[in-house]
């Protein structure tokens, strides 16, 4: 278990090994999830519908997904006239 120090701007240094491990890279965003008494870092996702394609692999899901979301845009685009 790696233990870091929060600095007085409450800055936190990742130590190498763990950015290594879960490829996290400079200018990668996280987001800080707090769990109620532990707290969390999760990579913030780009597009969650793409990043989340092995979980769908096979369902048809994620077209359908990706369907959905452009319906969305389309109707979204009519409302702003």
């Amino acid at each position: 278990m790696a233990t870091v120090t929060v600095s007085q701007k409450g800055w936190v240094v990742i130590p190498a090994k763990i950015r290594r491990q879960h490829g996290i890279k400079a200018g990668d965003r996280l987001r800080i999830v707090d769990y109620g008494g532990c707290i969390g870092l999760m990579p913030e996702m780009n597009d969650p519908v793409e990043e989340a394609w092995g979980m769908f692999r096979g369902a048809g899901l994620l077209d359908e997904l990706k369907k959905a979301k452009a319906e969305e845009r389309r109707l979204e685009k009519r409302r702003k006239r």
